[in-house]
């Protein structure tokens, strides 16, 4: 179940970047209330998930995921460059994320 927690933290974690990057500075009410509301959600999940998982790891894997899906989102939405490097960084993030899924329990 840990892993599900984890999955849905990295989740909100997006929504709150994009949200964020959204409410421009905080100065546009929804998207700063969704910003909010995502980060508190986004802990809690982080939180239970870190019951069973070591902080280590599941914090990495959080960021790892939420860095991924805002990238990858923010390309979509916002029409932000994914360049070569940044290419070859996302795929040593996703090489360190399932390196840290594969030796958790180790």
């Amino acid at each position: 179940m840990a892993w599900i927690y984890l999955l849905v933290a990295a989740v909100f974690e997006v929504a709150f970047a994009l949200s964020t990057n959204a409410s421009k500075g905080f100065t546009r009410l929804w998207p700063s209330v969704v910003a909010v509301t995502t980060t508190v959600v986004s802990v809690y999940f982080l939180s239970l998930s870190l019951k069973t998982l070591d902080v280590g790891v599941g914090y990495t894997i959080w960021t790892g995921l939420g860095s991924l899906g805002t990238v990858t989102l923010g390309a979509i939405l916002y029409k932000e460059r994914i360049t070569t490097p940044k290419a070859i960084s996302f795929m040593a993030i996703i090489g360190g994320v399932v390196g840290l899924k594969l030796t958790a329990g180790a």
